[in-house]
């Protein structure tokens, strides 16, 4: 919460499923991501199950600032899983924008926007159980269309203790409308809390015009990350130093293959023609891709791949 105080606009790496993981966390932090959040957990898994707790949630000493999102429709729930996480992170953050069918199915979710009694219990009951002084409790959301319900839930959150609340600027509907800037100015403009931007944001000049729209304090990127992890530095494409720190960051960490190549895949895809890519997306070990990258593009010293 320090960080917001200081006055400038925090660049902030979102929830990813399969992707926000700890190899990649680390990797944007070196290239001035201020803020991670894990992939969403479900809460009622992480507390049923070792096995779930150790498979979704890892971390390092210099995993930090780390933000642990939750999938939860149970206050009690979502508060023990808080309690559990708290000393090895900064926050917690209750989704309440996932629009895929199965979570709005198990009341996950969007479905919470809808929901703002339970979400004010939430908030209330992780800011009273957990005993950390700073820790956060945020909450992610999607606007409704009567945007007067989005300000209500957004006040309700603040006065049962949200810390900030990040807005992605469309309804659960909407996949690739426009992001509605007018909204989250006007949700930004109906709390005292800090507001985190979300959508749409793939280069860092993206940044400074959401910002500039509509006043919020941070932005959060997804898929522009996973595009180019270097993009909050100032980067227009993936630069080849970045794809080496990822190779030294997965390996080292023991990163499965199917995740160090997708990630990669996201990584090359702007600077690749399709031949190209139909022969990279084929490879299927570690070491061959290795042998790819040094024979394509060589070593970071003869990078064709820039700022």
């Amino acid at each position: 919460m320090d960080m917001f105080e200081a006055g400038k606009v925090l660049k902030i790496c979102a929830p990813m499923v399969r992707y926000s993981k700890l190899p990649f966390r680390c990797l944007v932090r070196k290239y001035d991501c201020d803020i991670c959040f894990t992939p969403m957990i479900v809460a009622a898994d992480f507390m049923r199950s070792n096995k779930a707790r150790d498979s979704e949630f890892t971390t390092n000493d210099s995993d930090r600032p780390l933000i642990v999102q939750f999938a939860s429709s149970d206050a009690q729930t979502l508060a023990d899983a808080a309690c559990v996480v708290a000393p090895f992170s900064d926050g917690v953050d209750l989704n309440c924008g996932c629009p895929q069918r199965w979570a709005m199915a198990e009341g996950y979710g969007a479905c919470l926007i809808n929901k703002p009694d339970l979400v004010r219990d939430m908030v209330r009951l992780v800011r009273n159980q957990v005993a950390k002084p700073n820790y956060s409790t945020s909450i992610k959301i999607r606007i409704h269309k009567d945007l007067r319900r989005t300000v209500d839930l957004c006040q309700q959150a603040e006065a049962a203790g949200a810390s900030w609340i990040t807005v992605h600027g469309r309804t659960a509907d909407e996949r690739h409308q426009p992001v509605n800037h007018d909204a989250i100015q006007t949700i930004k403009d109906s709390v005292s809390v800090p507001v985190v931007a979300n959508g749409d944001v793939r280069h860092l000049r993206d940044v400074e015009a959401m910002h500039r729209l509509t006043g919020v304090d941070g932005v959060m990127a997804a898929r522009g990350l996973l595009a180019n992890p270097a993009m909050f530095a100032g980067y227009e494409g993936t630069p080849l130093q970045c794809v080496w720190d990822w190779v030294d960051i997965a390996t080292e960490q023991g990163t499965p293959f199917t995740c160090f190549h997708h990630h990669l895949m996201y990584m090359l895809e702007r600077v690749s023609s399709q031949p190209e890519r139909k022969v990279f997306n084929s490879l299927y070990s570690t070491s061959a891709v290795i042998d790819y990258l040094h024979e394509t593009y060589g070593p970071v010293q003869d990078c064709g791949m820039s700022n």
